[in-house]
């Protein structure tokens, strides 16, 4: 549509998406876009139970376990970070379903190439590129998904979407004790494989994707009300057949200016002068979680093979028990989300979770745990350390205007995990690396300590968002007020 086109407009479109009831059409926007996440735990898990393989002789690769685990880990980390940032602005730009479908072909070319590479200088620029891919989804995704979901279940739905990442780790786990099986792949095979599972799943989701549709919310702004108005009545229709009933009446209209972009001044200005303690409480959930997750994991084969010389082929059996504890947290906190609200669960789930990790830290340093009894450890603490994580996804894409969110979503994903999962694998590969136990044990108290400190902030700054309309937590910038 033409410039000269754009108009003020009254729309009730967001209170009809928000009174819906749930149905089969919200799961199959589910499965088209949440299970992106199980990619991305594949990708991590994968790597980080991979990691003693490729420094392996006749791997088929010319790499260390420090440079797999340390560089490898920054570069896709690097690579998120940067493609969050840059896709998160053109999903505000361009709309959601364009770059959703961009950002997971990117993912798809990048992940099988991984599996061919064989120097460290291509393992480390494919894992860039997969992470550019995967921190755009990060941007597109939660974007599409909160304003699609009803308001009723978006908090539950959200902290499930962004948990099922576990699932992929579980799945990445147990692949990798069978791809590291030497009387099954040869050495220089079975690695790479895992690697082409990633992209079959890949292929699979970008089927299913193609079906789902663009944002209601971004049509209208973006000078496209009529296509908004027609999907919107499709939707309507497709729910009425299911449920057999009339639906509920929606709530008011609001009053919309339309406009194509927002320049970057205005959104900077958005969220550090309209809302600077949201703006603070994001920076602090992401930091926490980003920098225990991202150094943890990436490393956390090479701690059972340091300490306690558990083979590289059996890594992914403890590993999937971690993951498991970490899926099973957001799927029976997430209803208390909506139901007991934001700031108590989010503030909650990080404080628990960090003082279990610094207990953990302290035993781990007395030498007081086993491969077993550290798992078991681990398990329990990221019960909780994974929904609050996932809950600050969830902040982050609802406490922004509708025009901002999935570049307030990438600024503050690039920012937090830059400073957690940039810093923290090169760190962590380099403790790890010392054998001493107290060197890794520091490494446990540092991201506890961040985990506890975001807690603290969400008890003062968190929003209580639960149930509500996204128009009504923060007001669209096209938005215009009532008396005008």
């Amino acid at each position: 549509m033409a410039r000269s086109e754009l108009k003020t407009i009254k729309t009730d479109i967001p209170a009809r998406l928000d009174r819906l009831p749930w149905s089969r059409w919200h799961w199959k926007i589910l499965i088209g876009l949440g299970t992106v996440w199980i990619l991305d735990g594949l990708e991590v898990t994968i790597v980080g139970n991979i990691t003693t393989r490729l420094s392996e002789e006749g791997s088929g690769i010319d790499i260390t376990t420090a440079q797999a685990s340390g560089i490898g880990a920054a570069m896709y980390v690097l690579g998120a970070c940067l493609g969050a940032l840059v896709f998160g602005y053109l999903t505000d730009r361009l709309g959601r379903k364009k770059l959703f479908m961009i950002t997971l072909a990117l993912y798809l070319a990048a992940t099988a190439c991984t599996g061919l590479a064989t120097e460290a200088w291509m393992f480390y620029v494919f894992r860039f590129l997969t992470g550019a891919g995967i921190g755009g989804e990060y941007a597109a995704i939660n974007s599409a998904i909160d304003e699609l979901i009803p308001s009723k279940h978006r908090g539950r739905i959200d902290i499930i979407v962004n948990g099922t990442f576990w699932l992929g780790a579980i799945g990445g786990s147990l692949l990798s004790i069978i791809a590291l099986d030497t009387d099954i792949f040869p050495v220089d095979l079975g690695w790479r494989l895992t690697f082409g599972l990633g992209l079959v799943l890949g292929l699979v989701i970008l089927l299913v994707r193609r079906s789902v549709p663009e944002s209601p919310r971004w049509l209208f702004i973006h000078g496209r009300e009529d296509e908004a108005e027609k999907l919107v009545s499709e939707i309507e229709e497709t729910i009425r057949r299911e449920s057999g009933g009339d639906l509920a009446e929606p709530g008011r209209k609001i009053t919309i200016r339309q406009r194509h972009s927002i320049g970057f001044g205005e959104i900077a200005g958005t969220m550090f002068k309209k809302y600077p303690k949201r703006a603070t409480l994001g920076f602090s959930l992401f930091i926490g979680q980003a920098f225990l997750y991202n150094a943890v994991t990436f490393g956390y084969a090479t701690i059972l093979a340091t300490f306690y010389d558990v083979p590289s082929g059996s890594t992914g059996y403890y590993y999937a028990v971690i993951a498991a504890g970490n899926f099973i947290g957001p799927l029976v906190l997430s209803r208390l989300f909506d139901t007991w609200g934001r700031r108590p669960m989010i503030s909650g789930t990080y404080l628990l979770s960090g003082a279990m990790l610094l207990a953990t830290a302290w035993m781990f340093n007395a030498g007081i745990l086993s491969a077993v009894t550290l798992t078991a450890c681990w398990c329990v603490a990221l019960f909780f350390a994974s929904a609050g994580a996932s809950s600050a996804y969830l902040t982050v894409s609802e406490v922004f205007p509708m025009e901002t969110r999935a570049l307030a979503i990438a600024f503050f994903y690039a920012i937090g995990t830059a400073a957690g999962g940039i810093t923290g694998p090169l760190l962590f590969a380099k403790m790890v690396e010392t054998g001493k136990p107290l060197d890794t044990a520091i490494a446990f108290t540092i991201g506890a300590v961040l985990m506890m400190a975001a807690g603290v902030v969400a008890i003062f700054l968190g929003v209580s968002a639960e149930q509500k309309g996204l128009e009504d937590i923060a007001k669209p910038l096209s938005q215009e007020s009532e008396g005008d």
